[in-house]
């Protein structure tokens, strides 16, 4: 049983704490929000004052955060407040530089540390299916391992400091372009006189097969468990996805990356969000492409 400290527990980071409790961990788990850490306590984590307090004599350090500074806030924080040879990992989604920020911050104190950004959206964090996208060191990575085994079922050390970031940003670009290509197939079914069904059994068993389509459709009916038959209740919020395809476009920019579709599909989410629709799921982007019709 290791000790670890589990700093934000939000939509993804709550869950994901309960799990490490229910692996037989003794969690410690600190947030700024009262009912998170109110559930985390039922959960059977133990709350601490501060982030700093929570961090003291645990083997490894989580953080699950909503931006880079707030990760790199977090870390000037606790890492010197951490046990000498502890393990910090990071499983927020924030930009590449502040990624990058955290693992020096962490290296001048002697702490290995991982950025292990995430994919499964709530559903993976509460049913342990996460994957892990890590950066870091292989001794740091090894250490990680064990315990990102208790939250997910993928666990991918991507390259150094920063390459999990990295791979999340990329992957969450091309989820992105591939939600709304389903979205405006679908409307043009639709307009067709197609139904979901057969397109549904046309399109995942040919050439036009992708995640976006077979497990997340963004229609009710051919897929049970998509958010579609749920009032497109998320699952991965809109605003999240605004969010990654802006980290996207921001690393594009940076290495001088061209990514024209990559570049649409964020403005296409930005107008969704500032519509009011950032806390649907991203898949209702498809509501958005049918509005597009009437203009």
């Amino acid at each position: 049983m290791a000790s670890i400290a589990f700093i934000g527990l939000g939509n993804m980071g709550g869950p994901m704490a309960a799990n490490l409790v229910r692996a037989g961990h003794k969690v410690i788990a600190f947030d700024l929000v009262e009912a998170s850490k109110n559930q985390a306590r039922s959960d059977g984590a133990t709350i601490a004052e501060s982030a700093a307090a929570a961090v003291k004599g645990a083997d490894t350090v989580i953080t699950m955060l909503p931006a880079g500074k707030h990760v790199v806030s977090v870390w000037t924080d606790v890492v010197p407040a951490m046990a000498k040879g502890a393990l910090i990992i990071d499983c927020s989604t924030i930009d590449v530089e502040s990624a990058k920020q955290a693992h020096a911050l962490a290296a001048r104190h002697g702490m290995a540390s991982v950025d292990a950004p995430v994919s499964g959206g709530t559903g993976g964090a509460k049913g342990a299916t996460l994957t892990f996208m890590c950066g870091g060191e292989d001794k740091a990575f090894s250490g990680a391992k064990p315990v990102l085994e208790n939250m997910g079922k993928k666990i991918v050390h991507c390259g150094g400091a920063g390459a999990g970031q990295a791979a999340k940003i990329c992957n969450n670009m091309i989820l992105g372009i591939s939600m709304i290509a389903v979205g405006e197939a679908f409307a043009l079914a639709e307009k067709l006189g197609l139904s979901h069904q057969a397109l549904f059994d046309v399109a995942s068993t040919s050439s036009g097969q992708c995640w976006s389509l077979t497990t997340y459709c963004p229609v009710p009916g051919p897929v049970p468990t998509s958010p579609a038959n749920n009032g497109y209740k998320p699952g991965f919020a809109s605003n999240l996805m605004v969010k990654d395809l802006t980290l996207a476009q921001d690393a594009a920019n940076a290495a001088g990356a061209a990514t024209p579709l990559g570049k649409h599909a964020q403005e296409i989410y930005k107008a969704f969000d500032a519509a009011g629709h950032g806390g649907v799921d991203f898949s209702g982007i498809i509501q958005h492409v049918r509005s597009l019709a009437g203009k």
